[in-house]
């Protein structure tokens, strides 16, 4: 047998305490279902203090605003209603479910692509507006003339940033407005003053890049200065969000399963993934080609430790630190993680319904032509689009599965856990459902994990998933930090199977406190979670 190629997932001492309650974790899937998501509210205020640890740091002020398509929890937008947290919104529901979560309009920011129904609610309400263009500046304006409402405030988010004497280009975004546009979105603002009040310029970057970030942000400043030479006040920069996440425990792991990955593309190694998907690389002719479709799993520098390193760069071309250049100006730092913010915020349960041996197979992956073509992204660090493509995949797939290998169908499908479709690898944890050393342990095995639509393409993994020990109808496979869009950002009702229900679950006292790790866990229904009865045990273990 191969050495087993683990990719371990990150547990903090919260997340790691409820992976080891596992009668808790049965009792919450028997009596809810499967799948079943599990949110821990207090943590992310936890990760929202360690954002702010970093304003401090560079003495900055300016909103933290979670960017609240990451989930769809109650009881996370609550918990941060209860602290200085702000909101960033980017649909007519969002903006609904912060109002109705106990935020204000004063910490709520507009983005994204705004509807009109949108975009009324956020002027009838006095929500700060993110603006992409000034065709959506007009719209805003006129809705505020045409009801009387008071002057809105405004964020214009710029795109296309270069700078003097450096090579280095942001990439292409279809949010926001060219900088070489400035002057002409800046007249658009002038003939609407008096329905908007301009406080600010931002981003948004698809890129995990530090430089390309600096010099987007190095722009933001520059453009300030143009707003404020024509008479404008704004005070903030909004550099969006991308912060990312660690997922993995061990960096090595990673290293070596990615090493792995591209021998088995070229053919060096036994195939890893199932009909020998290749996650975007591909051999032509001995040559390796293309990119590896993934998001970086083991990401050392990420959350609020990626801002702290952002911050403390040098300009591109003013050469100070962008924190300097931020306080020098007394401009307020905005940022919108989201990703990040919920880092160690959730898990997902999906229990095991059957285990079998797969059979060799020579089929190829070309004739395969039911795998979902729309595959939706949205993720604000997710890989590149040009990489996700599985057509290049198919063309050499002629091949077969690893011999030996389980096939594992779990009680849930692709769109619960959303793992994969965001291009993040690591391993499940094996919940048992009896105690452990009531069952022979079997050693290691190597499975691939199967959903429960009636669909080829319904694979929760495409790639041989190494677990400890092999799993057994009736135990939980636990899918760790999944909070991060991978939770429920895409599931659906799909063949009528249930959405997954969702609980937020609490301990008495912080997790850090010694002898307080393993304290007993409450329960709630998500939609039953208020952080001032969050007390009010529905269950225990």
């Amino acid at each position: 047998m191969d050495v087993p190629l683990y990719l371990e997932p990150r547990l903090e001492s919260r997340l790691a305490s409820l992976l080891r309650a596992r009668t808790f974790l049965h009792t919450l899937a028997g009596g809810l279902g499967s799948p079943l998501n599990v949110v821990l509210p207090d943590r992310i205020a936890e990760n929202l203090a360690a954002f702010r640890a970093v304003y401090r740091r560079h003495h900055l002020s300016g909103g933290i605003f979670f960017a609240h398509k990451a989930n769809r929890s109650s009881a996370l937008v609550r918990r941060l209603a209860a602290t200085e947290a702000a909101v960033d919104v980017a649909s007519l529901g969002e903006l609904q479910h912060a109002l109705g979560s106990g935020f204000v309009p004063d910490r709520i920011m507009a983005t994204g692509p705004k509807n009109p129904e949108f975009l009324w609610l956020a002027a009838r309400s006095g929500t700060t507006v993110n603006i992409d263009s000034p065709a959506e500046l007009g719209q805003l304006a006129a809705l505020v003339r045409d009801y009387g409402l008071p002057r809105l405030r405004i964020l214009l988010r710029l795109s296309g940033f270069c700078a003097p004497g450096v090579r280095l280009l942001t990439r292409q975004s279809r949010f926001g407005t060219a900088e070489a546009e400035l002057d002409g979105l800046l007249k658009s603002v002038e003939r609407h003053r008096d329905a908007v009040e301009l406080t600010g310029v931002g981003y948004h970057l698809d890129t995990t890049s530090p430089a390309e970030k600096a010099v987007a942000l190095e722009g933001c400043v520059k453009a300030l200065d143009t707003c404020r030479a024509r008479g404008f006040t704004p005070r903030a920069v909004d550099i969006g969000g991308g912060f990312g996440t660690d997922y993995l425990a061990d960096g090595a792991q990673w290293q070596r399963y990615t090493t792995e990955l591209t021998n088995a593309a070229l053919g060096t190694r036994p195939p890893m993934t199932w009909r020998r998907h290749t996650y975007g690389l591909r051999n032509e002719n001995g040559t390796l080609r293309g990119a590896l479709a993934l998001y970086p799993a083991h990401r050392p520098t990420a959350g609020a430790q990626y801002l702290d390193t952002l911050l403390s760069l040098p300009a591109p071309s003013l050469g100070r630190p962008l924190a300097t250049l931020l306080l020098e100006n007394l401009y307020e730092l905005h940022t919108e993680p989201g990703r990040a913010l919920v880092d160690q915020c959730g898990v997902t349960l999906a229990r095991v319904l059957e285990v079998r041996r797969t059979e060799a197979t020579d089929r190829t992956e070309a004739t395969d032509h039911t795998e979902p073509s729309d595959r939706r992204e949205a993720t604000d660090d997710r890989p590149e689009p040009s990489d996700r493509t599985d057509n290049a995949d198919r063309a050499g797939t002629a091949g077969r599965t690893g011999p030996g290998h389980l096939l594992v169908r779990l009680d849930a499908n692709a769109d619960d856990i959303g793992l994969e479709e965001h291009g993040v690898l690591v391993d499940p944890v094996l919940v048992p459902r009896t105690a452990p050393g009531g069952a022979p342990d079997t050693g290691p095995v190597t499975c691939y994990l199967a959903g429960n639509l009636c669909l080829e393409a319904d694979m929760i993994t495409r790639r041989a998933v190494h677990l400890p020990s092999a799993p057994r109808p009736g135990d939980l496979l636990a899918f760790a930090n999944t909070a991060g869009y991978c939770m429920d950002f895409s599931a659906d009702e799909a063949q009528q199977q249930p959405v997954a229900r969702k609980v937020a679950v609490w301990q008495d006292g912080p997790a850090d406190d010694t002898g307080r790790e393993d304290a007993s866990w409450h329960w709630c229904l998500d939609e039953q979670y208020w952080p001032h009865v969050n007390r009010r045990t529905k269950g225990s273990a």
